[in-house]
C-alpha cells in the first residue's frame, strides 16, 4: 500500500510561485509514475504533469510555467509552480501508479491518491 501526503498549497498572488510536494511516507516513488492532477470548483478533475525515472509530461496548461522532479531519497515528488493566475486556483492531488508515464498518462487508472492541497489565487 503506498500512502501519498500533499503539502504546500496556499494563497499566492497572481504571478507568484509555490511549491507542492507528495510525500511517500512507506515506500520509495522510484518505481512509479507519480503524477499531479486538480480540480476547480465545478469542473472535471484534471492531469497536469507526471514523472516516472526518466520521464516527464505536461499538460499543455501548465507547460513552462510548471516544474515536476523528485527526490527518491526523500520519496518526495515536487510541482513548482511559476506565474500562477487565477485559473490555477484548484484543489491539487497526486496520485501514483507502477510504471512509467507513457502518452496516455492523463488516461492513466492510479492507483493511489493523497489527499489533496488547496491552492488560491488571488489578489
Amino acid at each position: 500500500q503506498l500512502q501519498l501526503v500533499e503539502s504546500g498549497g496556499g494563497l499566492v498572488q497572481p504571478g507568484g510561485s509555490l511549491r507542492l510536494s507528495c510525500t511517500s511516507s512507506r515506500r520509495t516513488l522510484a518505481n512509479y509514475a507519480t503524477a499531479w492532477f486538480r480540480q476547480a470548483p465545478g469542473e472535471e478533475r484534471k492531469a497536469i504533469s507526471c514523472i516516472s525515472e526518466r520521464t516527464t509530461r505536461y499538460a499543455d496548461s501548465v507547460k513552462g510555467r510548471f516544474t515536476i522532479s523528485r527526490d527518491n531519497a526523500k520519496n518526495t515528488v515536487y510541482l513548482q509552480m511559476n506565474r500562477l493566475n487565477p485559473e490555477d486556483t484548484a484543489l491539487y492531488y497526486c496520485a501514483a501508479t507502477e510504471g512509467w508515464c507513457g502518452e496516455d498518462w492523463p488516461h492513466f487508472s492510479y492507483s493511489f491518491w493523497g489527499q489533496g492541497t488547496q491552492v488560491t489565487v488571488s489578489s
